[in-house]
């Protein structure tokens, strides 16, 4: 019989084999992650390495400072999309630039994040610089939805398969290399993989009730309109994102019988009320649907390699981008196409366990929730290595894996589901006699899956900077010698405005040199004068012959070549006073001495 008190029996049954059991394993889980994390952090986090971040980010203090949807980093291409829609001819660098480039979900977003935390955007150089403190929040903010990420892939998988496939998973993605390096990427990546998670976690609920009649037309609709609205979420955090549709609508007309035609609408409608307002509002402001960022299309080919068209400020675009013809368009996707099976589909999400995936397409599921599942996994697939194929830019040539543009990274945690689920097949196929065995294969599986993190948080560390070009404290430097109210121009202006928060134009193709037929100086001469000029190892480093003496696109170099020879700028050019200090690597060029007294 026993002495103790019941109290402390009914305690002691709760630790050993209650909901404490579960409550304290998910603590584990959680310190596990935290402690992951903050070595992550302390060893590999380093400022923004990618314009897209960037951008984004000075989107969003504008916005949490209610300069309303206004960027200070301004493209050419979007200055003559304004200059078209506007009758007039007004100038238009006269006032807040509105965006054009971003849709609003992850900016909104981080605008809340901004006027919720203590963020500190002012910093000091020099060797007492460690890293950006608004970046790391945002980083952090990042980690949450990656933690939520690994929960919503262990509810799922524990759903579709059991228990052992649903912790191998959940460690498998936690362990994905890739994935952590998009955390600290500053980009919208991680949202946009939640969102995913969600749309299949409606999907695989409405499903399961359709089989076994659980509920009733309503509770289908309200279902459907929920995938209609994630999706549409998702579209107006990357335009991209929203060819996701189609596959949702498909599965809705596949399988759901005779309700599909009402949940395939309810999906349309919801989908369309969230995404139309945001689209009149760009062909309002700018005369097209999804801004600069609907051109994407265009770059990339023979006519528009690199950054050329965003550079651009063409009287009448759209007569412009009719003169290559269809060829070029039809080119450009067979060879991203190619690109995209050749490197990119053997190695997605950077991880040998998408080799299991592969395989297991071979191999028929007898769950037909499963089976179709996967078919949807596969129309996602499609779609949006066709969408990534039409869409890469210079971007994802400049960072060829985290970026914007890697729309296949979006899957990869549903992949490592299914690859894992695979590999259990092939262990029941084994016959492990003993479950000492069974255990150290899975150990040695986690072990290689997860072997890319594991080397990289071995010494030696990396560089805490992204530099070249990107020295925070030097930009914000020299962007402080500005007024607000004045106009730099950069090869990295995105960088400009993030750090120094001063509006600042991307390079135009010509460097000025004829007055009558300059970009540089239509902008100077007639929307608002230039007054500070900040070139970096972007256009310092170009390759000699090859780009600072071929082609007008590199006429910057060109420059910068003729004004290290001369010692002195080429004739004309307005801007003619530079700091000591930054040449050879950078120059900065400006109408006045501004930096005396300044601290170097």
């Amino acid at each position: 019989m026993s002495t103790l008190p019941t109290g402390l029996q009914d305690w002691i049954y709760k630790l050993e084999e209650g909901e404490w059991v579960r409550h304290l394993k998910l603590a584990l889980v959680f310190l596990a992650l935290a402690a992951l994390t903050f070595w992550y952090d302390l060893r590999e986090f380093k400022n923004f390495s990618t314009p897209e971040a960037m951008d984004t980010a000075q989107l969003a203090r504008n916005l949490s400072e209610g300069k309303g949807y206004t960027t200070r980093f301004i493209r050419p291409l979007s200055m003559a999309l304004l200059q078209q829609k506007r009758s007039g001819g007004e100038p238009i660098l006269k006032e807040e630039h509105p965006d054009l480039a971003n849709p609003p979900v992850y900016p909104l977003l981080l605008a809340g994040l901004m006027k919720s935390l203590p963020f500190r955007y002012e910093m000091s150089g020099g060797t007492t610089f460690k890293r950006y403190q608004p970046e790391l929040l945002i980083a952090l903010f990042n980690q949450a939805l990656f933690f939520v990420v690994i929960y919503v892939v262990f509810q799922l998988a524990k759903r579709l398969f059991d228990a052992p496939v649903a912790w191998l998973s959940a460690v498998v993605v936690a362990g994905t290399n890739l994935l952590w390096r998009f955390t600290v990427s500053g980009l919208s990546t991680l949202l946009l993989i939640t969102l995913f998670l969600g749309i299949v976690w409606c999907l695989v609920k409405m499903e399961q009730s359709a089989r076994e009649e659980k509920h009733g037309n309503i509770w289908m609709i309200l279902m459907a309109v929920a995938t209609g609205l994630l999706v549409a979420l998702g579209g107006l955090t990357r335009y991209s994102f929203a060819w996701l549709i189609l596959p949702v609508v498909a599965f809705f007309a596949l399988y759901f019988g005779q309700r599909r035609a009402t949940l395939c609408l309810s999906a349309l409608a919801a989908f369309l009320v969230v995404m139309g307002p945001w689209l009149m509002r760009n062909y309002h402001v700018g005369g097209t649907l999804f801004g600069t960022a609907g051109y994407a299309i265009y770059q990339e080919t023979s006519s528009y390699p690199g950054n050329r068209l965003e550079r651009s400020m063409p009287a009448n675009l759209e007569q412009e981008l009719k003169n290559p013809g269809l060829n070029q368009y039809v080119r450009k996707f067979l060879i991203q196409m190619s690109e995209i099976v050749e490197n990119d589909l053997p190695k997605l999400g950077g991880s040998w366990v998408s080799a299991f995936f592969l395989v297991g397409l071979l191999v028929p599921f007898r769950s037909p929730a499963l089976a179709r599942l996967r078919v949807f996994l596969l129309s996602c697939l499609l779609v949006l290595v066709i969408a990534q194929a039409l869409g890469r830019t210079h971007l994802s040539v400049e960072s060829p894996e985290v970026n914007s543009e890697n729309l296949l990274v979006l899957l990869v945690p549903l992949v490592f589901m299914f690859g894992v689920a695979m590999y259990f097949v092939f262990l029941d196929q084994l016959a492990v006699p003993l479950p000492q065995l069974r255990t150290m294969a899975n150990g040695l599986f986690v072990l290689v899956a997860c072997a890319p993190l594991a080397f990289t948080l071995l010494p030696p560390r990396s560089s805490p900077f992204a530099y070249p070009p990107y020295y925070p404290p030097l930009i914000q430097e020299a962007a402080k010698w500005m007024q607000e109210n004045e106009l730099m121009m950069s090869d990295m202006p995105w960088a400009v405005a993030w750090y120094g928060h001063r509006r600042c134009v991307w390079v135009t193709l010509d460097a000025g040199a004829n007055p009558r037929k300059s970009d540089f100086f239509a902008i100077n001469d007639f929307q608002n004068p230039i007054q500070g000029l900040y070139l970096t190892q972007l256009t310092m480093n170009a390759q000699f012959l090859s780009q600072m003496l071929k082609g007008q696109e590199w006429a910057w170099g060109r420059f910068v070549l003729e004004s290290l020879l001369r010692t002195n700028v080429p004739t004309g050019f307005p801007l003619k006073e530079a700091p000591s200090g930054f040449l050879p690597d950078q120059l900065f060029l400006s109408d006045r001495v501004r930096w005396k007294g300044q601290p170097k």
